[in-house]
């Protein structure tokens, strides 16, 4: 067996594609260069960033933030009991999976989607009771200053998933 699983889209915001900038197919590919593998150990947060061309060879910016949580005992017992090496799993207790938080946009602007995906992952992992759709909403929607004292929002050109 391969000890491998497949990315799965769990939530993106918007919910729909937006007509001038659909979400990227087969992103879930991107965010797990090295493959959707579970471990024994529960790795600490990493963060990196693909840049996919469309055909228009127009460049989207994808951050990923990867973090790992422990693995639901039903998603083990779909898997063939060993490893890429031949070896058994560890057992379900030791089992950690990675979630990813992606950020994709045609702006290149690194430290603040970092940033805005660690604040995701820490409402995450914190459980705090508040709404993500409302905190990707925020982080999301900024007031920008017009020339001649007027403000109008901008709406960053980016789109929130979860992927595992």
């Amino acid at each position: 067996g391969s000890g491998i699983g497949q990315g799965k889209i769990l939530q993106k915001f918007p919910e729909k594609d937006w007509e001038d900038n659909p979400f990227p197919q087969g992103i879930e590919l991107f965010c797990q260069p090295s493959g959707w593998q579970l471990c024994a150990e529960k790795n600490p947060p990493t963060f990196f960033i693909a840049v996919l061309t469309d055909i228009n060879s127009e460049r989207h910016y994808c951050s990923c933030f990867t973090f790992w949580e422990e693995c639901a005992p039903n998603l083990i017992d779909q898997r063939d009991g060993e490893t890429e090496e031949g070896s058994p799993l560890p057992s379900a207790a030791q089992l950690y999976a990675p979630k990813t938080l992606v950020l994709v946009s045609r702006l290149d602007h690194p430290e603040v989607f970092r940033d805005s995906l660690g604040l995701i992952y820490t409402i995450h992992t914190d459980g705090l009771s508040v709404s993500l759709e409302n905190v990707v909403g925020n982080l999301l929607t900024c007031t920008v200053p017009v020339t001649g004292g007027s403000q109008s929002d901008l709406e960053q050109d980016g789109m929130v998933c979860t992927s595992f």
